[in-house]
């Protein structure tokens, strides 16, 4: 089968979705969490019912043939969901309780960073451009996760909650070429959402977070930020991100790694009337920096050294951004 080349209009409008969508989660997030939704509850009907969604589209567009999986490519599914969205995205929202938005997103963009240690651990050696990303983007972290004034009421324990949910997120991209996942993207995404959203919520009603819950004292708000959060998050993000990685060069793709937490910080500043201090605007250019450089130095490696096999290099380049 052929496909017809990809128009750069639809591109860059499928780029666009991904720097703005994306960046945006992060306010989506605190929203919801301001509004007295449990994070595990919220996070847990979000993955839950965007899992069904997709489940539902595909179905309906391809037929039951479509998403039949085997046992292995199911648990492996299971267990992305587990380290990308119960350990890895929930830890957002638990954090963003008293982290504000922005910079919740300024210590996620650190993935990439742990990501590069994990291919230093794996036996790998990244070049030198990666070496100096890796070192400017810790540097940001320090200044942002050490304790100092100016970030008013943010707790140490909500900047480690984020970044034990990154180390998650590093550990199970790195993973997920080994664990035998569905080949199509689409239906291992949703399997991992379905997977991940019903752990949640059995997370959720063990820690009390559904007796607790007075669904009548939730304002508008709340409801309306967990269905942008499936709608734009989860579907329409995921959508445009699976079309820009068999459009577009990853190198191009890689570039909302930066954007994102650009977007968030602004968002957050411009809706919420989140601070944002000398602290994070040097921390998070570090942090922002630390990436570009990772991004890059990753790329002129991909493109010197092409792998034996294009399929595992696309997953691997994936998990980097």
């Amino acid at each position: 089968m052929t496909q017809a080349p990809a128009r750069p209009a639809m591109i860059w409008a499928a780029l666009i979705v991904v720097y703005v969508v994306w960046g945006s989660t992060y306010l989506a997030i605190r929203v919801l969490v301001e509004a007295d939704i449990p994070p595990f509850l919220g996070m847990g009907l979000r993955f839950t019912i965007a899992g069904l969604v997709m489940l539902g589209y595909l179905w309906l567009r391809h037929g039951r043939d479509r998403l039949r999986v085997t046992p292995r490519e199911l648990r492996g599914a299971a267990v992305m969901g587990l380290l990308l969205l119960v350990l890895g995205n929930a830890m957002v929202a638990v954090a963003e309780q008293t982290v504000p938005s922005g910079l919740a997103a300024l210590v996620v963009a650190a993935i990439s960073l742990w990501f590069v240690l994990l291919q230093v651990a794996g036996g790998q050696r990244p070049p030198w451009l990666t070496w100096v990303g890796v070192l400017v983007g810790l540097a940001g972290v320090a200044v942002i996760c050490v304790p100092r004034g100016g970030i008013e009421g943010v707790e140490a324990w909500g900047i480690g909650v984020l970044l034990f949910g990154t180390v998650s997120w590093a550990f199970g991209s790195y993973f997920s070429p080994r664990l035998g996942l569905p080949r199509n993207a689409l239906v291992a995404s949703a399997y991992e959402m379905l997977a991940g959203g019903v752990l949640l919520l059995i997370v959720s009603a063990a820690s009390g977070e559904l007796a607790d819950l007075d669904a009548a004292a939730v304002p508008a708000k709340g409801w309306l930020a967990l269905a942008y959060l499936v709608v734009l998050g989860s579907l329409l993000g995921y959508t445009a991100y699976a079309y820009l990685l068999s459009a577009a060069p990853l190198s191009l793709v890689g570039t909302y790694a930066y954007v994102n937490p650009v977007v968030a910080v602004l968002l957050g500043w411009a809706i919420l009337s989140e601070p944002v201090t000398s602290i994070v605007l040097i921390g998070g250019a570090l942090v922002v920096g630390g990436v570009v450089l990772v991004v890059n130095g990753e790329r002129r490696t991909s493109v010197q050294s092409p792998p034996a096999d294009p399929a595992a290099d696309r997953a691997a380049d994936q998990a980097v951004v």
